[in-house]
């Protein structure tokens, strides 16, 4: 119960600071309607539930933990010859649980929910029907579970409907067969035709061995898609899946193309549902420091240590992006601190 009420409490600070203001402000610009805005609200809540999970986990455990020290009760149960770690361990396992459960979570529902999020925020309460300028257009033809052709742009201008830097690789059996790249790709009403571009056959899959190449000044783009059913396709990093996001880094890293912040973003994923099980691992100890406010003080803990670790989270973030350091070190930082906290608050709690 403790851990419900914690996601509840914390998911409504999260809707009262940004989500009505939000909704608000698009009822105010762009006048949406009672059941885009419920559309909106409903498919907000698993972005905010997933950060949740990690200090509901927290709460929970500092306040189950410090009931059962004020009542007395941990005293009793070591003095029966229970070890510490016998006691810990329930909610150690709960906070594993919701580690696993939280990257399926993230996984499987929050993705989806953005893109559905989107898509309601930008065709029925912006209404855009107009394509509008975007980088890095990635389309993929696929034939029965099997990619036949992917296409990758560096951007496209809605000025002058234009791709721009276009790459498009041909498969053949999942295998490279040929690569076209062309300086841009023209939309011209109802086809797309590339300019001033290469052509080049190749015979292994990491296309390093070239059979022969040939120039052209202008060539039809085999993509049937008009401009605005194109970028509709387009994902955001976090409406990607984490297979879909480590397919778009590879295809982009292909291309030269700095992938600092899909890295990221990818990464996170693991660390943020992880801290589920790094602040159990802080919380099972301090919760054991007999008290008698406990909920306060419970509480009072929980918000310091969430304010530490979303703050170390944002500046290990920062330093990934920035290419200070790789992002797949980075953004486990704060949990490989939280960790070694623990630990050490467990080994003396336990001695």
């Amino acid at each position: 119960m403790s851990f419900l009420f914690g996601v509840c409490a914390f998911s409504a600070v999260f809707i009262g600071t940004g989500t009505l203001f939000r909704i608000a402000q698009y009822i105010t610009e762009y006048g949406a309607s009672i059941t885009s805005v419920i559309k909106i609200f409903v498919l907000s809540l698993p972005a905010i539930i997933v950060y949740t999970f990690p200090m509901s986990m927290l709460l929970a455990a500092l306040l189950t933990i410090g009931r059962l020290s004020s009542g007395s009760e941990i005293t009793a149960m070591k003095s029966c010859g229970i070890s510490f770690y016998r006691i810990a361990a329930p909610a150690l396992l709960l906070g594993a649980l919701i580690s696993v459960f939280s990257i399926l979570f993230n996984e499987h529902v929050v993705p989806w929910a953005n893109e559905s999020y989107n898509n309601v925020l930008n065709y029925e309460i912006k209404g855009n029907t107009t394509p509008q300028s975007q980088e890095h257009i990635i389309i993929k033809q696929i034939d029965q579970g099997v990619i036949q052709r992917l296409v990758y742009a560096r951007n496209y201008d809605s000025v002058s409907n234009t791709m721009q830097d276009v790459t498009m690789q041909s498969f053949e059996k999942g295998r490279i067969k040929q690569v076209e790249n062309a300086e841009y790709a023209e939309w011209l009403g109802d086809h797309w035709k590339m300019y001033n571009g290469v052509i080049y056959d190749v015979e292994n899959q990491d296309a390093k061995k070239v059979k022969h190449t040939m120039h052209f000044d202008s060539q039809l783009l085999p993509v049937n898609a008009t401009p605005q059913q194109i970028l509709r396709e387009q994902k955001t990093p976090e409406e990607l899946t984490m297979q879909e996001l480590e397919e778009q880094i590879e295809i982009m890293q292909a291309q030269y193309v700095n992938t600092k912040k899909l890295e990221t973003e990818l990464y996170q994923r693991y660390t943020i549902p992880m801290a589920s099980l790094v602040f159990t691992l802080i919380a099972v100890p301090l919760g054991m420091q007999s008290t008698r406010n406990s909920s306060s003080v419970g509480f009072a803990i929980s918000i310091v240590i969430i304010f530490v670790y979303y703050a170390a989270m944002t500046f290990a973030a920062a330093l990934g992006q920035g290419g200070l350091l790789p992002p797949a070190f980075a953004v486990w930082i704060p949990n490989l601190i939280g960790l070694a906290i623990g630990v050490y608050l467990i080994r003396r709690a336990a001695s």
